[in-house]
């Protein structure tokens, strides 16, 4: 795995783990009965902790990352090498 692939992959990991994350813990101002009063949305969390996420977000990716680079790189799973060239 190159460089630039790790890269690229670790930010799909990274973007999938913070879309699982986001929704942990989250309380709505519905839920908390707080009025939003016009024009707010009742949905929207009251406080949503994002550099917590953010965070949490980047070790739980980093350590999904490490595991697929040890898998690929002890040849536990070997993938198909992509064609030379693509025309």
């Amino acid at each position: 795995m190159g460089i630039a692939t790790g890269i690229a992959i670790f930010l799909t990991i990274w973007w999938t783990v913070l879309f699982a994350i986001l929704p942990l813990g989250t309380v709505s101002h519905a839920e908390a009965g707080i009025d939003k009063g016009d024009g707010g949305d009742p949905g929207a969390p009251v406080d949503p902790k994002l550099k917590t996420k953010f965070f949490t977000t980047t070790w739980i990716a980093a350590i999904l990352w490490t595991i697929l680079f040890l898998v690929l790189h002890f040849r536990l799973i070997v993938l198909p090498p992509l064609p030379a060239s693509w025309t």
